[in-house]
C-alpha cells in the first residue's frame, strides 16, 4: 500500500538532525530539520544511512494563505477557547490540499467578546468564511477572524441531516424539523457566492 503523502508549510518541523540530514527545501536549527519552503516531504536514504529530508515543490505551486486573505474552511472540532478547522479555499481558488486553522473565541465576534462561546457559533462539520489575521506557525495553525457581518457560517446541517437557512445574525433553522441552532452566520457577499 502507497504512504500517503506528506506536504508542509515553511517553518514547520520536519524530524531531529539525528533522524536524517537536510537536503533542498529544508534548514537546521536547534538540533531539528524544518521546511524552507511550502511542498512535498521526500526522505532518501542509501545503504542504510540516515534519510536525506528535502521538500519539493510540485510542477504549479501550491496557494497559500496570507494576512487578509478571505478563506472557507469546514470546522474539524471546537472547545470552549477555540474551533479548529481545515483550510480548503483561498477566495475562490481550492487548495490541493488543506491547511490546518484556529478561530478563537475572541476573534468570531468584533463585539461582546466576552459573551462569546464557540458551541453556539460553530459546530463540526459546518463551511465558514474567514478572513486569515496571523500565518502563526506550525504547531499553532493559521489564525482566523469571523468577526466581521460577512464572515460565520455560510453552511450548516442540522440533527436532521437537512442543510440548514440563516434566520438572523445568531441562528440557522432546519427545513425539515424547524428547529433552531444557534450560529454565528455570515452574511454572504455576492461575489463570494458561485453560479
Amino acid at each position: 500500500m502507497a504512504r500517503p503523502v506528506r506536504f508542509c508549510v515553511p517553518g514547520e518541523r520536519l524530524c531531529n538532525v539525528e533522524e536524517g540530514s537536510t537536503g533542498s527545501g529544508t534548514y537546521t536549527r536547534h538540533g531539528s530539520i524544518f521546511a524552507s519552503l511550502a511542498g512535498r516531504l521526500v526522505k532518501t536514504s542509501e545503504n542504510g544511512t540516515p534519510p536525506m529530508v528535502s521538500v519539493v515543490r510540485d510542477a504549479e505551486s501550491q496557494l497559500l494563505p496570507d494576512v487578509g486573505a478571505i478563506v472557507t474552511c469546514k470546522v474539524c472540532s471546537i472547545n470552549a477557547r477555540f474551533a479548529k478547522v481545515h483550510i480548503l479555499y483561498i477566495s475562490s481558488m481550492p487548495l490541493k490540499t488543506p491547511f490546518r486553522g484556529t478561530i478563537r473565541k475572541e476573534d468570531i465576534r468584533a463585539t461582546e467578546k466576552d459573551k462569546v462561546e464557540v458551541y453556539k457559533s460553530f459546530r463540526p462539520g459546518d463551511i465558514v468564511l474567514a478572513k486569515v489575521i496571523s500565518l502563526g506557525d506550525a504547531q499553532s495553525n493559521y489564525l482566523l477572524s469571523t468577526a466581521e457581518n460577512e464572515l460565520g457560517v455560510v453552511v450548516a446541517h442540522s440533527e436532521a441531516g437537512a442543510q440548514m437557512v440563516p434566520v438572523s445574525w445568531c441562528e440557522m433553522q432546519c427545513p425539515r424539523t424547524h428547529t433552531k441552532e444557534l450560529r454565528k452566520v455570515a452574511r454572504v457577499q455576492p461575489q463570494f457566492l458561485q453560479m
